[in-house]
């Protein structure tokens, strides 16, 4: 009976300590059909990898409201099988989080991007030919270490630097984030710095029924170079249907000056079959006013996370 009640009281321990940690696979394939036009060259068709990937996430409640994470993410290739160049290059990190907050370790994206531009990017969450083009700054993820603010009434921070190591050409970079959410109210700011180049955005988005609205307006400075980017988006939903509008504008100063004025417009629509899987199609233009970078695209596409 001893026996017995020791193999019990083990096997309810490991029980319980296998319950306070989880590890997840986790992902993403996202698949277009395009008829695509760029510059003077003829218009070509192509199936198009969407930013598709995959990855490993996971938790342990170390006790007293502490817990520890980690996320390892590769990038891969849906249209022909190839893995990232760098096959944890999406994000690879480890967390300790609690009531403070949360310190996060290695590389992760700028949360100055996701505040901002990933925000309003409704439509295809920013990824593939309809990615928003214009939105740019430095945007480094390795090497970080990141501080991230518990929310308090709506509001949270996080503030990150990535370190230069001593390689040629790569200084510190500092990120700043904030973000809002206040009912139907969505705001956000994000700021970015790495030697002489910087990026400063704010972003508003309103929740009203059926419709949602968004749009951004960022200054990138690169010394002597500097542009204004504004773009504003639109949603409208319908049972499983949605619709989609978006416009973005660029005009450049300094060595940006001889692009002109850029502009890029876009609409969609999507057809949400379940939570994960959706059908959709798109036609975006990115038209450059003094060069030859313009763009076209006609797409459909599946998207299906796992």
């Amino acid at each position: 009976m001893k026996k017995i009640a020791l193999v019990a009281a083990l096997a309810a321990i490991s029980a319980s300590a296998f319950a306070q940690s989880s590890v997840t696979l986790y992902g993403r394939i996202n698949t277009t059909v395009e008829s695509q036009k760029e510059g003077t060259a003829d218009r070509k068709v192509v199936v198009a990898n969407n930013s598709s990937r995959f990855g490993f996430k996971g938790t342990e409640d170390l006790g007293g409201g502490l817990k520890a994470s980690f996320k390892l993410e590769s990038g891969l290739n849906s249209d022909d099988g190839r893995a990232a160049s760098t096959f944890w290059g999406r994000d690879a990190y480890v967390e300790l989080g609690g009531s403070f907050g949360a310190v996060r370790l290695g590389n992760f994206t700028p949360e100055s991007y996701f505040a901002t531009a990933d925000y309003v990017s409704m439509h295809n969450h920013d990824t593939g030919s309809s990615s928003d083009a214009l939105y740019g700054g430095p945007f480094r993820s390795s090497n970080k270490i990141g501080y991230f603010t518990p929310t308090y009434n709506g509001f949270s921070a996080s503030a990150s630097v990535s370190a230069g190591e001593g390689q040629a050409g790569q200084e510190k970079l500092f990120d700043l984030a904030a973000n809002y959410v206040g009912g139907p109210l969505h705001l956000g700011a994000g700021y970015s710095k790495e030697g002489d180049r910087s990026q400063i955005a704010v972003r508003g988005l309103y929740e009203l029924g059926a419709f949602t609205f968004g749009g951004y307006y960022q200054r990138a400075d690169d010394g002597a170079q500097n542009r204004n980017v504004y773009r504003a988006s639109g949603m409208y939903t319908l049972g499983q249907s949605e619709f989609h509008v978006n416009y973005g504008a660029t005009q450049g100063k300094g060595a940006f000056a001889a692009q002109g004025k850029t502009n890029q417009f876009t609409l969609g629509y999507n057809y949400n079959l379940s939570k994960r899987t959706k059908v959709y199609a798109y036609y975006t233009d990115v038209d450059a006013k003094l060069n030859s970078k313009d763009f076209s695209s006609l797409a459909a596409g599946i998207r299906h996370n796992f």
